[in-house]
């Protein structure tokens, strides 16, 4: 499971901004945001430059269990 859906609330991102970005169609973007796909690890890495966070911050809960 991926946190890129937290990530872009955070910032106050539109998934069509991210899918510009990154070369994406909206759905495939969609897809990742949704975790009902995950993207390559090289296409991760380029969603985290784009959203300027570390790559772990896409992939780590912030929750405590």
């Amino acid at each position: 499971m991926n946190r890129i859906k937290e990530v872009l609330e955070e910032k106050g991102i539109k998934q069509t901004w991210l899918a510009e970005k990154i070369g994406k169609s909206f759905s495939q973007t969609n897809a990742y945001v949704c975790n009902r796909r995950q993207p390559s690890l090289e296409q991760l890495f380029e969603i985290a430059k784009v959203l300027n966070v570390d790559v772990k911050d896409l992939i780590e809960s912030n929750k405590k269990q």
